[in-house]
């Protein structure tokens, strides 16, 4: 009996091996398929249980999306313009729809999920809704819309300036239908064959670098070849004695000029402002005569560049040296100094472009000697210096880029320099933002003066919706993450909205002090300033800075490394005395009328 029992347990011990053997099921068919079957119902069920709440998301984010699409394809046939735009911000809530595109900005899924930037993200696109929906319906094939008197005017020929410099807006926001209907206008309607004498600066960033944003983007050649008609359009501005390119040239009789208020010179800003888009073009087209035109100007530059790599406002274009003029970051200079530091970035910071990095940091050394801090508050600022080589303590609002740029450039600087510039964008950044927090209207005016013991003065009371601010915040927040920055943007954006938004578009103000408007929506308020609000309440990975590059219309466009190709710049620098003493301010007219003048826009 004992025995028969060890023989039992002894069984009941071997019979666990046994059963996990795979001889064990091959002799037993049906067992097999039980163990199989069991097996894949419960990875079904475990499969199914994990991807279930997510297949659920989906189905109702897509019914959302169509439930609001119906809805505001029906509430919007009988809506005005103004019940529109409350239309317009329930809709905002839709993703990107660009299938197959996401690729090109950057994973909107990687979007944060802090409901306070997704719900400001949301309110930025709706004020371009607002904006843009306004644009078309009473200004349409304009340059920009008049919303007080609701009509388009024609301020840059009629080349439609606000649906060119809309395009990569509208593209990034994910507004895809509006998005098609401006391509379909440029495709039909946009012409350059006309008797209109252009800012080739201005036609240069809004057109050109929209256009080329618009290919990149989309890799539509509709795009590249309108861009590569305008740029042959404007070459004839560039046949100067010295390669030094006229700011004005009649778009029909290629006829050039420069205005008599510069005392027929070319401004800095302008004529340095044209090497990112004509660059750009010839590395997508294979032309390369669009990238000398524009190099033999920087070639030219740094033959008389003095040691500080600060250069006056004023070029002759006959000789290529500077004429009179004050050294400024602000009107008529900020933009020369920006593309030094871009073009570098354009190429990818290969040996081939090192020349203009070399300038760019050059210029900020120099730059240094010109920061100044008001008392008692400490406010720093980039100051101005006459062509006596004086200094005016005053910043233009236009300065404010300045901190963008800074941070950009930490990128490739020693520690010690990175430290140094972006330390110097925080605080300079705090200034521009106190530009608009200290008038009554919370929206800064175009120029301050700062005096001892007194701060900032508000010299120049208007505002025209511009975008350096906010540029630079955008740039700080992706360096250093700090949410301060998207506060301060939300603190500007909150003071366009109450003081800027009409029932038909935006709108500047003649008068910080007073909120009293005037009667224009600049184009680049929609290209610049929207956009890089949205950006500040976006993910990093939608335009990645490490694969774009925006140009000054903040139109971005890809980043393609130069090589295989001559380092750029370089040849035999003679020396040269730039003789500022002997020169005399000949400009009768005061800083704001120049700048005013020079460019109307961002």
């Amino acid at each position: 009996m004992k025995e028969m029992a060890r023989s039992s347990r002894a069984s009941s011990r071997l019979s666990w091996p046994r059963i996990l053997h795979p001889l064990y099921y091959l002799r037993r068919p049906r067992r097999l398929f039980i163990l199989l079957g069991f097996f894949l119902a419960t990875t079904f069920l475990l499969w199914n249980q994990h991807k279930l709440p997510v297949l659920q998301q989906q189905q109702q984010q897509k019914l959302t999306s169509e439930l609001i699409e119906q809805d505001f394809q029906r509430l919007s046939k009988e809506a005005s313009v103004d019940e529109l735009s409350s239309i317009l911000i329930y809709k905002a809530t839709k993703d990107m729809e660009f299938a197959g595109d996401a690729k090109n900005l950057g994973n909107e899924s990687d979007s944060e999920h802090d409901p306070v930037t997704v719900w400001r993200r949301q309110q930025v696109k709706a004020a371009m809704l607002h904006a843009w929906s306004s644009y078309e319906k009473y200004a349409w094939g304009f340059d920009e819309l008049q919303p007080q008197s609701k009509q388009g005017i024609n301020e840059f020929g009629g080349f439609g300036a606000t649906i060119v410099d809309s395009l990569d807006t509208l593209y990034i926001m994910g507004l895809q239908k509006q998005f098609q209907r401006a391509r379909d206008w440029v495709a039909e309607h946009l012409v350059f064959n006309k008797n209109y004498e252009a800012s080739v600066f201005e036609t240069t960033i809004r057109l050109l670098g929209g256009l080329l944003s618009s290919y990149d983007l989309t890799g539509d050649m509709m795009f590249l070849h309108k861009a590569e008609q305008l740029a042959e359009q404007l070459m004839p501005a560039w046949d100067s004695p010295s390669g030094i390119p006229y700011n004005k040239m009649n778009m029909q009789s290629q006829h050039t000029s420069n205005s008599d208020w510069a005392g027929a010179s070319s401004t800095l800003a302008d004529l340095g402002t044209e090497q990112l888009e004509f660059i750009g073009l010839s590395q997508r087209t294979g032309n390369p005569k669009f990238k000398q035109r524009v190099e033999k100007v920087i070639m030219q530059l740094r033959k008389v560049f003095p040691s500080d790599g600060l250069l006056p406002i004023y070029i002759n274009p006959n000789s290529g040296k500077p004429t009179a003029g004050k050294i400024t970051f602000g009107a008529m200079g900020d933009s020369f100094y920006e593309y030094l530091l871009k073009v570098w970035i354009q190429g990818n910071k290969t040996e081939v472009v090192k020349h203009y990095r070399e300038m760019w940091e050059q210029s900020m050394e120099g730059m240094m000697g010109l920061i100044m801090k008001s008392s008692p508050s400490g406010y720093t600022y980039i100051a101005e210096r006459t062509s006596r080589d004086a200094i005016r303590k005053k910043m233009d609002e236009l300065a404010c880029f300045a901190p963008g740029m800074l941070t950009l450039g930490t990128e490739g600087a020693s520690p010690e320099k990175a430290s140094k510039y972006l330390e110097l964008a925080k605080e300079l950044a705090w200034t521009c933002y106190n530009f608009y927090m200290s008038t009554p209207t919370k929206l800064a005016g175009e120029e301050y003066y700062f005096t001892d013991g007194n701060d900032m003065s508000l010299r120049t009371k208007y505002n025209l919706l511009r975008p350096e601010t906010v540029e630079s915040l955008m740039y700080l927040w992706r360096k250093t993450g700090d949410p301060k920055y998207r506060d301060w943007g939300w603190n500007i954006f909150q003071a366009f909205e109450l003081q800027s938004r009409t029932p038909f578009g935006y709108v500047g103000l003649k008068d910080v002090t007073t909120g009293r408007q005037d009667n224009r929506m600049q184009s680049y308020f929609l290209a610049e300033t929207l956009k890089y609000l949205y950006l500040l309440f976006s993910p990093s990975s939608v335009i990645p800075l490490d694969e774009w590059v925006f140009n000054t219309e903040a139109h971005p466009l890809r980043i393609i490394p130069r090589v295989h190709e001559p380092v750029s710049l370089e040849e035999e620098i003679p020396e040269e005395v730039i003789d500022t003493d002997a020169q005399t301010d000949s400009i009768l007219i005061s800083d704001a009328e120049a700048a005013k003048r020079s460019r109307n826009g961002g």
